[in-house]
């Protein structure tokens, strides 16, 4: 069993999570600041043997390096691979430090953020029709970019609605095409669609400039994920594109701030999947590891 966990910033933890917590060992010590740096992050951590963080904190190998009592780090956030993640994973593999993570505990939040922004476009509520006439989901071509459970429960509702769904990911899936779900190519896809939702992993890139000439016009384009999907400078000139919109939960997900104010992005600032749901759930996954480490 793990002797003193500290938790280096705000875990997100609902209040029964943290109690549960300090069942996990002897010591557990909580910050509720986000720390400045490495320096700061290998004062917090000290003689801890065990690490808990978030997203918005990295905990380098040069951090770890200074903290040699640390044997588990329990991200309280998304751990998809060791290229996505912001632990040094492949430090800590060479030295013994397990690292878990965990996964979808805020994807009904993003489901239902994507409806409500492609209804309010297509509709025109509180803003012009994309259309210029109000229309349904009905029939909309939609392509998914990244069939993950998020990308996989968006393409599930839009069919509800009646869009017509096709996807592009590293491989065909039977039960996409169970479904009914059509595989294409990327560039294929993104000629073919309508609206665009890019569901893929932290700091991976598709969209460059052939794939923003496929794009097109008269297209809305989602990114649901921590950071942008493209590459800078094509997706600008695509954006400058009248008929051309961009949808985002976060900031992270758009990239720059300065693309805030443009009239063709639709930029909420907000993690609209981080719900009072998914921190039950964000609890209950990070216990389940940290809990199933002790034994």
């Amino acid at each position: 069993m793990l002797k003193k966990i500290v938790g280096i910033e705000p875990l997100s933890l609902t209040a029964w999570g943290e109690e549960e917590l300090k069942k996990c060992a002897e010591e557990v010590i909580l910050y509720d600041d986000i720390p400045s740096g490495d320096a700061e992050i290998v004062q917090r951590i000290g003689d801890a043997d065990g690490v808990l963080l978030s997203y918005t904190s990295t905990l380098s190998g040069e951090a770890l390096a200074q903290c040699p009592s640390v044997k588990y780090v329990g991200m309280c956030c998304s751990l998809y691979s060791p290229e996505s993640a912001n632990v040094d994973i492949h430090y800590a593999n060479a030295h013994g430090i397990t690292v878990t993570g965990i996964r979808d505990y805020g994807d009904e939040g993003v489901v239902e953020y994507v409806v409500s922004e492609l209804v309010r476009c297509l509709h025109g509520f509180g803003q012009e029709a994309w259309e210029g006439m109000p229309r349904e989901i009905t029939g909309l071509k939609v392509g998914i970019v990244g069939l993950g459970k998020s990308g996989g429960m968006i393409a599930d509702a839009m069919k509800f609605f009646g869009a017509e769904i096709s996807y592009f990911a590293r491989s065909e899936k039977r039960a996409a095409t169970d479904k009914g779900y059509r595989f294409m190519p990327l560039g294929d896809l993104l000629e073919w669609s309508d609206a665009i939702f890019c569901c893929l992993n932290k700091n991976t890139v598709l969209l460059h400039a052939e794939e923003f000439a496929r794009l097109g016009e008269h297209k809305i384009l989602f990114n649901t994920g921590l950071s942008p999907a493209w590459d800078e400078a094509p997706f600008l000139q695509w954006l400058d594109k009248d008929s051309n919109l961009c949808y985002c939960d976060t900031l992270g997900a758009l990239g720059n701030a300065d693309l805030l104010a443009h009239p063709r992005v639709r930029c909420m600032q907000v993690s609209t999947g981080r719900t009072r749901q998914a921190f039950d759930r964000l609890s209950e996954k990070v216990l389940a590891n940290l809990k199933k480490y002790n034994g």
